[in-house]
Order: C-alpha cells, then sequence, then structure tokens
C-alpha cells in the first residue's frame, strides 16, 4: 500500500510516469503478499488510486488514459470511478459531454445525480434539446428528478428551446411537487422571461416570497425584454415597497426602461439612488445615465454625467453624440464626434442620422465616404441611413452602389433593409427595380406593402397601387393610418374620385382606423383635383378636427389648378390665421391672382409681403450625374460650366420653340414686362438641370431631377416637348408627386 504515498504532479510528462510505475508495482508484487491478497483487493487498490489520479487530471488526454487503464484491468464497472468520469467530462471547461455520454450508456440503471449531470452537461454546452431529450428519457426510466434536476436542464435554455419546452416542463415540475422550490421557481423565472412569456414568468414569480434583487432584476429584464416597461416601472414600484434595495443592474434596467418612454420624472427618481451613494456608479451605470438624460432631451444633465466620468468608453462618446444630434444641436454633436478617441460604426451611423434628422443629406453622404476611408464596416442600420439620404436626394446611382455594396459584404439584408431599397428606388423614380426589391423579398410586413403602395402612387401608377392594397388584404396583413394616405393619393392622383370616397368610408368601417388631419387633406386634395371644390369646403366644415394648414392648403392647391379666387382667398386667410409666417401660401395666392390677371390684388399682396419682409423660396433643383450630387437654384450662375448651360438652354428654347413651345407666364406675378417674364420662366432651375443633363450625358441616360417646390405650367410643358424632341426620359420629383416624361408626354396626365 506504499503506493499512495507517490508524489503527483498535474504535468503530462509526470502523470503518464506515475500510472506506469504504479502499473508495474502492482504487476510485480511477491508471491506472498499476491497469496495473502486476493484480486479484489488489487483491483480496490487500483480503482482508488485511479480515482486518486482522476480528481488530479487537468485534460481529456489524461482522463482516457486514466480510463483505458481501467477497461484493462477489467474495472469498468465501478461506479464511483464511472460517476467521477461523468463529473469531470461535464463539469471541467476541458470535459467532453459526448465522451461522458458514452461511459452513461454503459451503465445499467443511472442515479439520479449522474442524469442531473449529464443534463448539466448539456447545458454548459449549449446543447439544451439533448439535455431535455435525457430529461424524457429519465423520467421514462422511472427516476425521479429532485430539485436539482430542472434548474440543471434549464440552466441552458435558449429563447427557442424555452418557447417550445418551457410550459410542459412547468407542468411536470408541478406534477413532481417542484413549483413550490425557490430554485425551481428562480429557474422558471428565468426561462419564461427569457422567450418572452413573461405572464407565466410573473405567475411563477408571485407564487414565491422574499425574492433577493437578482430575481427580481430577471423579472424586470423579462417585462424590458417584451417592450413592457409600464409594468417593469410597476414591478419597480413594488420592489421599494418591499424594502428590497436594487443593485447597479437594477438601476440600468430602469433607467432603460425611462429612456424608452421618455420619462424624465422616473429617470431623476432612479438617479437619487446614485446620488445617495446607494447604487456605486460604474461605466456602464453612467453610460445609461448619459442615454436617458439625452433621449428626454436634457442634454445639461446628459453632459454633467460625461463630464464626471473618470472612464468613457465608445458608448459614452456615441450617447452624446447622439444626444445632440437628435436636439438639433448638430454642430455640438459634430464637436464631441471629431473628438471622439475611437468610433465604431454606431457613432458613424449617429452622426449620419442626425444629419438626416435636419435633411442635411448631403453632409450624410460625405461623412459615409469619411466612414468608408476610416475602414469602419457599416451594418445594415448604416446602409438603411445612407439609403434614406439617396432617397431625398435623388441619387440613383449612389443607391444601386450602395444596393451592390449590401451584397458583396453580406451585409444583413433583412425586411428593414428591403424597405429602404424600396422606398430608395420609388423616390429615385425607378418603379421598376423597386418591383424587383419586393417580389425577391423573402418576408415583407406591412411597412413593405405601405412603401409599394404609396410608392406606385406617387409615381402615377394609381391602378396598380390599389392591386397592391387588394393584394396586402388577402395576404392577411393589417393595413394602418399611413397604408391608407397611400390607397388615398393613389385616388387623388389618378383622379379616382369614387373609389377614394369608397376608401375613406371603408377604413373606419373594415378596420377600425379613425381618420386623422392627413386622410381629411387627401380627401379634401382629391375632390379639389377633380373639381368639386364645393364638396372639398363640405368636408373641411364638418370634420371632427380643427382644420390645419395642411387642410386648407390642399384647398388652396385646388383653387390654383381650377382658378377660384374668391375660394383661394378664403383658404388663405385660414392659413395665415393659424401660421402668420407661411411665404408659400403669399405665393401661391399671387400665382393665382397672376393667373387670373388680377394685377392690383397682385400688388396688393406683395406690398403685405415687403411689409412683413416675406420672401419667396427660391427654386432648387437637385440631380445626380456621374456619382456627383449638383443643386440648380433659379437663375444661378455659380456653376463651373454656367456658360454652356445657359447657352443650350438657349439653343433648346429655339428649337422646343420650333416643335410648338410658347413660354407660359401665367404664374409669373412679378409686374414686368411679357419679355422680362419669359426670361424668368427660362430661368427656372429645373430647366438649368435639363440644359446641363443633356450636354453632359447620352441619350439612353434617365434625366432625374428633385424639385423643392412644385413644378410650374411652364417647365412642365417644356418637359414634355423636350422628352419627345431630344428622345430623352425626364423624371421629376416636385413637392406633390413625381412626373415621368416620356415621348412628349406625362405620367400624371397634366393632372396635378
Amino acid at each position: 500500500m506504499l503506493c499512495f504515498s507517490t508524489s503527483l504532479s498535474c504535468s503530462h510528462a509526470s502523470f503518464t510516469l506515475s500510472l506506469s510505475l504504479l502499473i508495474k508495482r502492482m504487476l510485480s508484487k511477491s508471491s506472498d503478499i499476491a497469496f495473502k491478497c486476493s484480486a479484489h483487493f488489487d483491483s480496490k487498490c487500483f480503482g482508488e488510486y485511479a480515482i486518486s489520479l482522476l480528481e488530479r487530471c487537468n485534460s481529456m488526454e489524461q482522463l482516457k488514459q486514466i480510463h483505458s487503464q481501467t477497461i484493462k484491468m477489467g474495472l469498468t464497472s465501478d461506479h464511483l470511478f464511472q460517476n467521477k468520469v461523468i463529473v469531470f467530462c461535464c463539469t471541467k471547461d476541458c470535459g467532453d459531454v459526448k465522451y461522458a455520454h458514452k461511459v452513461f450508456d454503459t451503465i445499467p440503471k443511472p442515479s439520479g445525480f449522474i442524469w442531473n449531470t449529464m443534463m448539466k452537461g448539456y447545458s454548459r454546452n449549449n446543447c439544451p434539446e439533448i439535455g431535455v431529450s435525457m430529461y424524457i428519457e429519465m423520467i421514462s426510466n422511472d427516476t425521479k428528478p429532485d430539485h436539482y434536476t430542472l434548474p440543471f436542464l434549464l440552466k441552458g435554455f435558449n429563447s427557442n428551446v424555452a418557447l417550445r419546452y418551457g410550459k410542459i416542463l412547468f407542468n411536470n415540475a408541478v406534477k413532481h411537487g417542484f413549483d413550490s422550490n425557490v430554485f425551481v421557481q428562480k429557474a422558471f423565472i428565468h426561462v419564461f422571461s427569457l422567450c418572452g412569456m413573461v405572464d407565466m414568468a410573473r405567475k411563477v414569480f408571485d407564487m414565491g416570497e422574499s425574492w433577493e434583487v437578482v430575481t427580481w432584476n430577471v423579472m424586470i429584464s423579462g417585462y424590458n425584454r417584451v417592450k413592457a416597461f409600464q409594468k417593469s416601472k410597476k414591478l419597480f414600484s413594488e420592489m421599494e415597497k418591499k424594502g428590497v434595495s436594487p443593485n447597479s443592474v437594477t438601476i440600468v434596467l430602469m433607467l432603460s426602461v425611462c429612456s424608452k418612454l421618455k420619462d424624465l420624472h422616473g429617470g431623476k427618481h432612479i438617479y437619487k439612488y446614485v446620488e445617495k451613494g446607494i447604487v456605486e456608479p460604474n461605466l456602464i451605470l453612467e453610460n445609461a445615465l448619459i442615454d436617458m438624460f439625452a433621449v428626454c432631451g436634457e442634454m445639461g444633465a446628459a453632459q454633467s454625467v460625461f463630464n464626471k466620468m473618470k472612464s468613457r468608453d465608445v458608448i459614452s462618446w456615441t450617447s452624446i453624440v447622439s444626444g445632440f444630434a437628435n436636439d438639433g444641436e448638430i454642430n455640438l454633436a459634430r464637436k464631441y464626434f471629431d473628438q471622439m478617441p475611437e468610433r465604431d460604426y454606431v457613432s458613424w451611423t449617429a452622426m449620419i442620422d442626425g444629419y438626416l434628422r435636419l435633411n442635411h443629406f448631403r453632409e450624410a453622404l460625405v461623412l459615409f465616404r469619411e466612414m468608408q476611408m476610416s475602414n469602419v464596416k457599416p451594418d445594415e442600420f448604416t446602409m438603411v441611413s445612407i439609403l434614406s439620404a439617396c432617397a431625398n436626394l435623388g441619387a440613383l446611382e449612389l443607391g444601386e452602389w450602395v444596393k451592390n455594396y449590401i451584397d458583396k459584404n453580406s451585409i444583413k439584408n433583412d425586411t428593414f433593409v428591403g424597405n429602404a431599397l424600396i422606398d430608395m428606388y420609388f423616390k429615385c423614380g425607378n418603379v421598376e427595380k423597386a418591383r424587383k426589391i419586393f417580389k425577391e423579398m423573402h418576408q415583407k410586413d406591412k411597412f413593405t406593402w405601405t412603401a409599394m403602395i404609396v410608392g406606385l402612387a406617387i409615381n402615377g401608377h394609381g391602378e396598380e397601387a390599389l392591386s397592391m392594397f387588394s393584394n396586402m388584404i388577402e395576404a392577411s396583413v393589417t393595413p394602418d393610418e399611413v397604408t391608407y394616405i397611400g390607397v388615398l393619393c393613389a385616388c387623388t392622383h389618378a383622379g379616382m374620385v369614387e373609389k377614394g370616397r369608397n376608401f375613406f368610408t371603408s377604413m373606419t368601417e373594415r378596420h377600425g382606423i379613425k381618420p386623422n388631419m392627413t386622410h381629411y387633406g387627401c380627401m379634401v386634395d382629391l375632390l379639389g383635383r377633380a373639381g368639386q371644390l364645393k364638396e372639398a369646403l363640405d368636408v373641411i366644415k364638418t370634420m371632427p378636427l380643427k382644420p390645419n394648414s395642411i387642410v386648407w392648403g390642399s384647398l388652396l392647391g385646388a383653387c390654383r389648378v381650377h382658378r377660384n379666387v374668391e375660394l383661394a382667398e378664403m383658404a388663405a386667410k385660414q392659413i395665415l390665421e393659424l401660421e402668420p409666417e407661411n411665404g408659400a401660401v403669399y405665393v401661391l395666392l399671387c400665382n393665382i391672382y397672376a393667373a387670373c390677371k388680377r394685377w392690383e390684388s397682385l400688388r396688393h399682396v406683395r406690398e403685405t409681403m415687403m411689409e412683413k419682409g416675406i420672401k419667396k423660396t427660391p427654386g432648387c433643383s437637385l440631380m445626380e450625374m456621374n456619382g456627383n450630387v449638383y443643386e440648380f437654384v433659379a437663375g444661378d450662375q455659380s456653376h463651373p460650366q454656367s456658360k454652356e448651360i445657359y447657352a443650350k438652354l438657349e439653343n433648346m428654347m429655339q428649337e422646343l420653340k420650333i416643335a410648338g413651345y410658347s413660354p407660359d407666364t401665367s404664374e409669373v406675378f412679378l409686374d414686368i414686362g411679357e419679355e422680362d417674364k419669359e426670361s424668368a420662366v427660362y430661368r427656372h432651375s429645373e430647366k438649368l438641370a435639363i440644359a446641363y443633363a443633356i450636354i453632359s450625358s447620352g441619350k439612353e441616360v434617365t434625366i432625374r431631377i428633385v424639385k423643392n417646390l412644385r413644378m410650374c405650367v411652364d417647365c412642365h410643358h417644356m418637359a414634355k416637348l423636350v422628352s419627345e424632341v431630344y428622345g430623352r426620359e425626364i423624371i421629376v420629383r416636385d413637392r406633390t408627386r413625381f412626373h415621368h416624361f416620356s415621348h412628349g408626354s406625362c405620367s400624371c396626365n397634366d393632372f396635378w
């Protein structure tokens, strides 16, 4: 028995040597000792020593050497040794649960302890479904679980497995009387919270008493996971009433709740735990504080926390940048952004989104190029932001590049990205590409269908938009308020008055959607454009909401089309009472007076504009050409090729006059001579953009223009002739809709 005093080393070489020496000593015993000691005694001696070695080994290779020797010695049925092997394989970081299962399969009737250990092993190795199979097998073999079984099993569950087996296992726990065991209850609270079954989690939570703070945190986290933030607040109040002190995790969870709810009062209440020293601040907690204050618009408080931080990470900086950007302080946001020691894709996206929020689309694209030069790989959220910038600028070439970038770099192309691509293509006037993206999308949500309906409507495909709406209903996708705005717009731009009336009624009767101000504006626009001005006015007078400037503006626009001065004056008066500084109203009223040759009235409005310091918004047209976005302003000569542009424009006008073009100066309200009026309409921004496109691109290139104002009658007529005389397709997106010019006609059928 002297062999048990042998010094053991954990190194592989000494371990192997010790095992080898042991075997030699066991085999070379004298015949006298062999006579006195039975074979059973020798086996016991080796078995105990093998277990002692097993407790000191630190790799599967060493374990397998010991196990192989026990097999040679015929000790494979030693229960204690088998248990030790399974425990090692299932609990050690270097263990192998598959090897444990092979050993497990040799045991005729495993104990409950061994079943539990196997389930624990599969939980640790992220194989929860195999663990469930073992639990079922354990029950079918008449081995009763104990209060350790389910906690071991449930610990490895992910949300999918929890959702699939959670309720079944809980019913089984009730059957075996473990539903009142505190460890089992904790395990089920965690599992149900993880998979979003918070009502079940709360049911188990309420079964227990005197929960420690960790379990409260799990329950609050479960509510947060399903966005039940009000319930999180209520539960935290219960926690306070029971006198349970929060820890830093609780504070972070509750700050997230206040951030999502924009609950500044609640956030300040949570902050008191930090201010009073009840909870020690750390980096994660301070970041959550900055985010909460920033989201609630308290940038002073957010900045104060930021300045006091002993250490900051990229999340701290990004929260400050995002906070100032969301608050409209874009220059301050950029100042902090430029000072960041390091930036990740979230930081860049936050700054890009800040520019987008203020309609600084070109700055957003410039920043994206800087991001690429910094070798920071964008994610799908960055791509959506850039696609939004492309959509608003009408930058189809760049949008196409973004699409290719997403495909080549394996960026997650989910429904979110698909919807952004559809929106981009429609806003760039490429209806066919938008249709293609829609057909290729594997998953479509209500936003996908709505984007298609709205996009088709504004691009002049009213009937197809309504057909898309029917398909949406057939697909059992419930429309929302925005969907019906698209439907009514489709009716408006296509002049389908009766269908518009029916949809307006059915949105409430069929889907329970109460019309909002925008819906009423669509109806007024629909009726007004069709010349039914009296009915449009009746809608305004009888609507249950107080009409705003958008609704009255729809009527005013219809009065321009149908030259109804009296009704226009009434609509303009209503708008100016709501928005006294609305310059667009004065301009539109002047256009109506000019069209109706009411010069005295026009002069009076102009004098009022001068007295109030109100100026006409200059026409501006954006156009992408060869990867660059160019801006043209009415009468501007700042473009490097300005002389060539104006020379080409002059030449075009002469050629177009031969084809029947006659300048329409009806909407020029300047009190000047007819020749000067013609000169004024010649210098409109979209004409400059068209002239530049003709001298800079071939006939096969579609001319795409984004206009900040409604396209005037003269430019509309001129674009139709250019499409016929020069054989060029022209797409203009003005403030109200798209105009697709081809072969001398427009998709709007001159109804805009």
